[in-house]
């Protein structure tokens, strides 16, 4: 069964007289434990699926069923409960808080789920130990490097052991040694059992993922499924 199902997804934005259909009737299944990469140029709309599939915008037509569940059903408590528990995010930016401790950031989430403070700190030190990081907790972003504020933004959609992980541009920001190595965390998760949907326009970073998903002017051009992964090492350690 697939944990995430389109059926003929559009989504159109006016913007005065003009009209701008960024999803054109996309349909597309991820199974649970897949690693996909959905790959175009800027305006292709890949941006706009991945908002849809992160239950970040609605559509303007179409299905979408998350883990069985039919999204547009669904109010906005339990939108954002869906967002905290099933999806975690990584972003190009990062999206720490700049006056936070890295393990303050990652422990944010457990705020939201109603986790002690004793708990969350504790579980947010694991996370960080789990992505390098045990020696830069009490750092704040401004103290760390493009790669290590990638890791604790991942630490941090961790938090909550969501099934699915999200990723928008993840290595946009960081130089080629940092992104293999961010890269390579997205290989264990999805070798440890996370579904990684990763959105990206550079095709050195999709060829870490089994399957590639192409995308250009708002409509799926091209589904790819590879045999052989050029990306990751295969190599599988404990994270998380």
């Amino acid at each position: 069964m697939a944990i995430i199902d389109l059926t003929n997804i559009t989504k159109i934005y006016t913007m005065g007289d003009t009209t701008v259909h960024a999803l054109a009737g996309v349909t597309l299944a991820i199974h649970n434990g897949e690693f996909a990469a959905i790959i175009g140029p800027s305006g292709s709309g890949k941006s706009t699926l991945m908002n849809i599939l992160g239950c970040l915008d609605q559509p303007t037509g179409g299905s979408y069923r998350l883990d069985g569940a039919e999204v547009a059903t669904l109010n906005d408590t339990q939108l954002a409960a869906t967002r905290n528990q099933k999806i975690g995010f990584v972003f190009q930016n990062f999206n720490l808080l700049p006056r936070m401790s890295a393990l303050q950031n990652v422990a944010l989430p457990l705020i939201y789920a109603g986790v002690n403070k004793k708990s969350r700190l504790e579980k947010a030190a694991r996370n960080l130990a789990a992505v390098g990081l045990a020696d830069r907790k009490d750092h704040r972003p401004t103290e760390l490097s493009g790669g290590q504020r990638q890791r604790v933004a991942i630490a941090r959609a961790l938090i909550n052991a969501p099934p699915i992980i999200i990723a928008d541009e993840p290595t946009g920001n960081l130089d080629t040694k940092s992104s293999n190595e961010i890269m390579e965390i997205f290989c264990r998760l999805n070798q440890q059992g996370r579904t990684v949907i990763m959105v990206t326009h550079e095709p050195d970073i999709a060829a870490y993922a089994r399957r590639v998903i192409h995308v250009r002017d708002g409509k799926i051009t091209q589904d790819e499924m590879k045999q052989e992964v050029d990306g990751c090492s295969g190599k599988v350690s404990s994270l998380l």
